[in-house]
């Protein structure tokens, strides 16, 4: 159920046409991006289910978002990607990076794609993005590095220790 609504939501979320400042993040950990002005992580939870998705607020602009149910160590990650997107979800956090296989759908919202993927709450990227805090996602050749403010930073954590 959280991966229907979840994708319902996400495609919604990639009808924005605005875009926002790309800020690139070190390939180390010694720096991290800033966070962007209107945009953050924002975490829902609804029963047994959670979402962590990174946008604007209350606006339908999701660049990446993050679905679980209680406890399954199981994630769903869902973006949109332009008319020539691969078909994987490729994400960076602190110099750690991996692709993800991804499903590719016509997007009825944009000119591209929309993309899902599973992956383990506790792959590399997962575990150095609840440790330093941000995470980029590769998307049409460019890194979009997606910082918290400070106070959304704690929501990071909340998600990941709900999903197991």
């Amino acid at each position: 159920m959280i991966v229907l609504s979840g994708l319902a939501l996400a495609a919604a979320a990639c009808a924005t046409v605005e875009s926002s400042p790309v800020t690139t993040p070190p390939t180390n950990s010694v720096g991290a991006p800033a966070p962007v002005v209107g945009h953050d992580w924002f975490y829902h939870l609804d029963g047994d289910a959670a979402r962590l998705v990174y946008g604007l607020a209350e606006s339908d602009d999701m660049r990446l978002g993050l679905d679980c149910d209680r406890a399954s160590g199981r994630l769903v990650l869902s973006a949109a990607g332009g008319p020539d997107a691969q078909s994987w979800i490729h994400i960076e956090a602190g110099g750690e990076s991996e692709r993800f296989p991804a499903r590719s759908e016509p997007s009825e919202l944009h000119d591209g794609v929309f993309l899902t993927a599973v992956a383990a709450t506790d792959a590399p990227v997962f575990q150095r993005f609840r440790s330093v805090g941000w995470l980029a996602l590769w998307q049409d050749g460019e890194l979009q590095a997606y910082a918290p403010h400070p106070e959304s930073a704690p929501d990071i954590e909340k998600f990941f220790t709900f999903c197991g």
